[in-house]
């Protein structure tokens, strides 16, 4: 069985995917900017179409969850050689990439505290969140998130 990735290897993995993600969402606005004639946002900068945000959600939650299951692996964890695994090694189930997906997007709910604060404390909820849920990586002899502890996953190296 492969050896378990260091957390600075995750950390690296999750830069590159978060430039990603960013693509993902620029591509997903441009499609609803096409779908919506140009209508997306109004004049105040509010988002018009009530399916704009859960189709961004959808569409990178899809990403995630199709990589780790179908290759073990995200774009962003190629360069690195990591891949995500059971605690034996094996590939992600569909349940359990699920279950990881579910609990890794968690802190996005931190999003909801806008109402009651600043754009900027809005936005830095979830970073600060996903600061918490990645903490234990550093500690956990296997180098598991919390996510990774709730599905029983685990990053590993790829050795050849």
């Amino acid at each position: 069985m492969n050896p378990v990735a260091p957390a600075w290897k995750r950390l690296a993995a999750i830069v590159y995917d978060a430039l990603l993600v960013v693509a993902i969402v620029m591509v997903v606005g441009l499609v609803a900017q096409f779908a919506t004639g140009g209508q997306l946002v109004d004049a105040h900068g509010q988002v018009t179409a009530w399916w704009y945000r859960p189709l961004q959600g959808v569409v990178v939650g899809a990403y995630f969850l199709w990589s780790w299951v179908r290759v073990g692996q995200t774009l962003g964890m190629r360069p690195w050689r990591v891949r995500v695994s059971d605690a034996h090694g094996a590939a992600l189930t569909w349940t359990r990439g699920l279950l990881r997906l579910g609990v890794a997007a968690l802190p996005l709910l931190l999003l909801a505290i806008y109402p009651l604060t600043s754009v900027k404390a809005a936005l830095w909820a979830p970073v600060i969140g996903w600061a918490i849920w990645l903490l234990p990586s550093f500690f956990d002899g296997r180098r598991r998130a919390v996510h990774d502890m709730v599905a029983r996953t685990e990053i590993r190296r790829i050795v050849t």
